[in-house]
């Protein structure tokens, strides 16, 4: 088991899906954004979820009216779903309504929109189970970040429940947690070298460094 909860974005194949589900990550999530690089066909995300168990099914979405996305719930039998930072607040309360866990993606670019961000989680915070803070995306690695974990992005953790996505060092990833206080970190899968094949070198360091075992 992991010492923390991971989310697994962009699975696009079924190497990456049992790999991910092997470690027993909390959500496996699958892009159904037709317009996103990573979009997974319906179809396709239906086969890979018959070969693992344990994991929640996630769907990530971005801007999708309230009825597509839940119709996708339905249709798709979904745990959860995932917003871009820019879903309306109606997108957000007829979700919660229906009962659907939400985890809302907000992509820094940079330190200085913490305090924009912060203010958009506290407005939407109770619609929203898991804020994933997205340093990733624009390329903001853990050294970027690092003299800022005691501060600001410490009292973030502090008052919402944060998944981290960063190009996090492995054996800096405890002291990442330790420091900031999130609630888990978010990862992404990737193409495969050829079919059934692909190197998990770095999250496999990345991985045993969260390892526990149950006594």
């Amino acid at each position: 088991m992991l010492k923390t909860k991971v989310k697994a974005s962009a699975v696009t194949n079924l190497t990456d899906a049992r790999y991910f589900a092997a470690w027993e990550v909390e959500w496996l999530g699958f892009n159904l954004d037709t317009g996103a690089a990573d979009y997974i066909p319906p179809a396709n995300m239906e086969a890979i979820r018959e070969w693992v168990d344990g994991v929640k099914i996630l769907g990530e979405f971005n801007l999708q009216a309230n009825d597509e996305i839940l119709g996708a719930v339905d249709m798709l039998q979904l745990d959860a779903v995932q917003v871009g930072m820019f879903a309306d607040l109606q997108t957000l309360k007829a979700l919660h309504k229906a009962e659907v866990p939400v985890i809302q993606e907000m992509v820094v670019q940079d330190l200085s929109e913490l305090d924009a961000i912060a203010t958009q989680m506290k407005a939407n915070e109770d619609q929203v189970q898991y804020f994933v803070l997205d340093f990733a995306k624009n390329n903001l690695k853990w050294a970027d970040i690092q003299s800022n974990a005691q501060g600001q992005l410490q009292e973030l953790c502090g008052e919402f429940p944060i998944l981290l996505s960063a190009d996090f060092p492995a054996g800096q990833v405890e002291e990442v947690l330790e420091t900031t206080a999130a609630a888990g970190i978010s990862v992404r899968g990737g193409e495969e070298e050829k079919v059934g094949y692909k190197s998990f070198d770095k999250l496999d360091d990345l991985f045993e460094a969260l390892e526990t075992f149950e006594e």
